[in-house]
């Protein structure tokens, strides 16, 4: 028997709590200020707490979060809360029509896993889905709206297959905050209503959207206004009561495939079939070492764990931890190990089930060193860096190419009193995925199937690894049954969940939104942990600077040091301004058994523990 959970919504907060929350939109340069050398506003200091800690973009999501685990419930149980009440606060971000990586450390057995909960490509899909008439890709915001965008949303059946192996609680109990929250509604915070009004436009072209985020007049709801969304209350309602089937294989997969294939923006391809087909699969997790810490991320198709990985092996193999932190010597090192790593990642990783990816050859440290050895201190490496040659590179034609992914998506970090720790990165793609509400069901749908390489061919008409295809293959990378079954093509991915141990246990637990960024950012906040030995929330506040085999990209504090840029330009680099990159949620298990959670001021986020 699965025990009772005495509490389903939110506890009571000391009022102590109030000056953690960031109510100001970083994105507004009017708020933007400096506390010594970093960002705010915000928390300056990390939460600490001793039983148990969640850090998300979102204080519903967090609270909810936490009532879970101080009523019982362990943090798998809570990451399933928070996920589902995410898709009622951030449905700009995430939600049930998406997709999700799932990094995780399970206390019983010691084991690091990944849960792989993305989205994929239906049996139809063809190669030249995103290309025009002319046979050139077409604009970026037409790929990304209407139905031909959406992939069979994993997230769903991501979160109910963690609680069934490894929660205390059922679906049903899962869903309650959720359900709650949507029919209650809740007062639209900046950054929400800032999201509703850049996409009012596509917001506009599908109905059911316009019902739920617009005025009758067609104005984007506004700060302030209750938001409420009863179609995804009733929605989590059938779900809580039938299962996953039910939108899987059921009436709500019915709807999924009508409002795909009969919107009249660009019609998708999804059958009921590939939706009954979905499953989430668990992987081995890649993995290096770093300066004494074992390093745990995401495997394909996830290409943010084997990048930041070999940028940690080639930074190992230079001076960088000699360098000041910050300074010109250690950006320049910082920035062309990316920017080296960047060019691998291009080149060789997708869906590791479709194509041959030398993931080993990657996070060698002989390669790392052959690699590093490219680097001049003193000169920045010409962009774009040519790729490498790790043992195992395929001879299939693979992209060079920087794939547009979209930066909206979301991340959250938990952990519970047992030391159970579980790292989530959750996305629809662009903001509000291809903009279709599925009509009367109250969530959105994906844009995922953009994250292919849409100019997928050679000269000679050969396909890139990760071009999009409607081939379904067998999951042969997948861990225990589950490599036995067959599915269709998932897009590559930057999302980087990441998870840190230190003699065998857990010690970080980390990861961003960010599309592309998300890489660079992740490293900078293990740089900071790990080389300069930063309390986890100035370790989260402080300024980045990212590389992706081009310009160098430095926050607005470096970039506001005129001395330290000069010098960078000097030695080569483009130096571009990036107001602020990423927003990560992280928490650092101490060895004196404290937990502390870091919420990043870049985005409304919020960590708490008890």
């Amino acid at each position: 028997m699965r025990p009772p959970i005495r509490s389903f919504f939110y506890t009571s907060l000391p009022f102590a709590l109030i000056p953690l929350l960031s109510l100001a939109d970083p994105s507004d340069p009017d708020v933007e200020h400096e506390v010594g050398n970093y960002f705010g506003p915000g928390a300056q200091a990390s939460f600490v707490a001793q039983n148990g800690i969640v850090s998300t973009s979102s204080h519903p999501a967090t609270m909810a979060a936490l009532d879970i685990l101080r009523t019982g419930g362990n943090a798998f149980d809570a990451a399933a809360v928070a996920q589902f009440v995410l898709t009622v606060s951030e449905p700009f971000a995430s939600g049930i029509g998406g997709g999700a990586f799932l990094v995780f450390y399970d206390a019983k057995t010691g084991e690091v896993v990944n849960l792989d909960g993305r989205e994929e490509a239906p049996a139809a899909l063809s190669p030249e889905a995103f290309l025009g008439k002319d046979g050139k890709p077409l604009p970026f915001k037409e790929q990304a709206t209407g139905g031909m965008a959406a992939g069979v949303p994993g997230t769903l059946a991501a979160m109910d297959h963690l609680l069934k192996t490894r929660g205390t609680i059922t679906l049903a109990q899962a869903l309650q905050p959720a359900i709650r929250l949507a029919r209650a509604g809740f007062a639209i915070p900046e950054p929400f209503a800032a999201n509703i009004r850049s996409a009012a436009s596509r917001l506009s072209k599908f109905p059911a959207s316009a019902k739920i985020f617009l005025h009758p007049d067609g104005s984007p709801l506004k700060v302030g206004e209750i938001f409420v969304n009863p179609d995804l209350a009733d929605t989590f309602e059938l779900i809580a009561k039938e299962g996953i089937d039910v939108f899987y294989k059921g009436k709500i997969a019915q709807d999924i495939v009508d409002a795909i294939r009969k919107d009249t923006v660009r019609p998708g391809v999804i059958t009921l079939k590939d939706l009954a087909r979905y499953r989430p699969v668990e992987r081995s997790p890649v993995h290096t070492t770093y300066r004494g810490f074992d390093i745990y991320g995401m495997n394909m198709p996830s290409s943010g764990g084997v990048t930041v990985m070999e940028a940690l092996n080639i930074l190992e193999q230079t001076v960088y931890d000699k360098a000041p932190h910050g300074s010109a010597d250690s950006l320049h090192l910082f920035a062309d190990a990316q920017n080296l790593a960047f060019a691998d990642r291009n080149r060789f990783l997708a869906d590791a089930d479709f194509v041959e990816v030398p993931v080993s050859g990657l996070l060698s440290k002989e390669y790392a060193r052959k690699r590093a050895e490219k680097i001049d201190p003193k000169k920045a490496l010409t962009t774009p860096v040519d790729f490498g040659s790790p043992e195992g590179m395929s001879e299939l034609p693979l992209s060079p190419r920087l794939a547009k992914e979209s930066e909206c998506t979301t991340h959250f970090s938990i952990v519970d009193h047992d030391r159970n720790a579980i790292t989530v990165t959750t996305t629809i793609e662009q903001h509000f995925g291809c903009g279709i509400v599925v009509p009367g069901r109250g969530f959105l749908l994906n844009n995922e199937l953009t994250d292919f390489d849409v100019a997928n061919r050679t000269d000679d008409g050969h396909l890139f690894a990760n071009a999009p295809t409607g081939e379904i293959r067998t999951r042969r990378t997948a861990l225990g049954d589950d490599s036995k079954t067959q599915g269709g093509k998932r897009p590559r991915s930057s999302m980087s969940p990441t998870i840190i141990l230190q003699d065998g246990k857990p010690r970080f637990v980390l990861g961003s939104p960010g599309g592309a960024t998300i890489i660079g950012v992740t490293l900078n906040v293990l740089s900071n942990l790990i080389d300069a030995k930063m309390d986890v929330q100035v370790a989260v506040n402080a300024p980045r600077m990212i590389a992706r085999n081009g310009a160098m990209e430095l926050e607005t504090p470096f970039y506001r040091n005129e001395a330290l840029r000069t010098d960078l330009e000097k030695r080569g680099f483009q130096v571009n301004r990036r107001q602020h990159l990423g927003s990560v949620q992280a928490i650092e298990i101490s060895p004196d058994g404290w937990l502390r959670g870091a919420a990043d001021p870049r985005r409304e986020g919020l960590a708490l523990g008890f």
